[in-house]
């Protein structure tokens, strides 16, 4: 019988927190960000840096319009599934709406980073009942009520990429997979989200040097492997499952099969709560290989969406 139930609900999907995935053709969906009566889209312009509190990084480049951000403002965050025209398309066809207020910012020559707190969540991936029937029974765990919980597969309904990141000094080195980081647009800056228990991260912040590069999904599992490294004492150079190669200026290790690779210099870090905050400019980039296609994450809700249209992204 629960098997039939499960087959009901779930069809031939396979229960997960996230899927990965990979997107050849590009990202569907859109993000907007609504305050007061100003609306932008911010697809590719906003990032997740924290988890406890969940928040959202949103640049927004100087323009002549001018934008009021701060703790009074009432900001909204629309998550769509696929393109979305103008604003009011966005809004009537969200898959996840964000209540954020206002933490911090940091300002650029070129715009600002506004740093927003999500303080609730609607979720629509599928009716009520059913995602709570998939909540109290896979994911409901004592520090993540349903409430949080809804934040958080509003924040990964949109592909989170996964990229690497490396760190070296002297004998000591890291290299450790991240989702909670991001390029901003037609700048040399990059902005990193790293949790307070990652063990590299107080050499991170004193040297003040990092380097992520991008890295093809048809190596997920020694992708995935490294994830351990954000906690724990990394291997030896020869330990490690695979070929390293060393990056020009900072000498640091990148795995050989990397399609390119960015030496960032830190300039700012900001406490967020379970994480931290970097803030830096690129010195250098090398591009080493043709992109062969990068690994996404979102949440399983929005695959699941995404399958019962039929408009799924590949697996891997």
């Amino acid at each position: 019988m629960k098997r039939f139930f499960r087959k009901i609900l779930l069809g031939d999907s396979r229960i997960e927190e996230y899927s990965t995935i990979t997107a050849a053709n590009g990202v569907r969906e859109n993000v907007f960000f609504t305050t007061g009566k100003f609306n932008a889209n911010i697809s590719q312009s906003h990032w997740l840096l924290s988890l406890d509190p969940i928040v959202l990084g949103v640049w927004l480049k100087k323009d002549k319009e001018k934008v009021t951000i701060n703790a009074k403002a009432k900001s909204r965050i629309y998550f769509c599934t696929s393109a979305a025209e103008n604003f009011a398309i966005a809004r009537k066809n969200a898959i996840a709406v964000s209540k954020v207020i206002y933490l911090d910012k940091i300002e650029d020559t070129e715009g600002a980073l506004y740093l927003l707190k999500v303080v609730h969540s609607r979720i629509f991936h599928v009716n009520i009942i059913k995602t709570r029937v998939f909540f109290f029974k896979y994911y409901k765990k004592p520090q993540w009520p349903f409430a949080k919980y809804k934040s958080l597969i509003a924040a990964y309904s949109f592909p989170r990429k996964v990229r690497i990141v490396s760190f070296k000094l002297d004998d000591y080195f890291n290299i450790f997979p991240m989702d909670l980081l991001g390029e901003i647009p037609r700048t040399n800056k990059y902005v990193f989200g790293l949790r307070h228990t990652n063990i590299t991260l107080p050499k991170i912040i004193e040297f003040q040097k990092i380097v992520v590069s991008e890295v093809p999904y048809i190596y997920k599992d020694t992708i995935y492997a490294l994830g351990k490294h954000h906690g724990g004492q990394p291997l030896s150079i020869d330990a490690l499952p695979f070929e390293v190669t060393e990056t020009g200026n900072f000498g640091f290790f990148i795995p050989q099969w990397a399609d390119s690779y960015k030496e960032i210099r830190i300039l700012k870090t900001i406490n967020l709560g379970s994480h931290m905050l970097l803030w830096g400019e690129v010195l250098t980039e090398k591009i080493l290989q043709p992109s062969r296609g990068n690994l996404y994450h979102i949440h399983f809700l929005l695959y699941h969406r995404q399958k019962l249209k039929n408009v799924t992204y590949p697996l891997v």
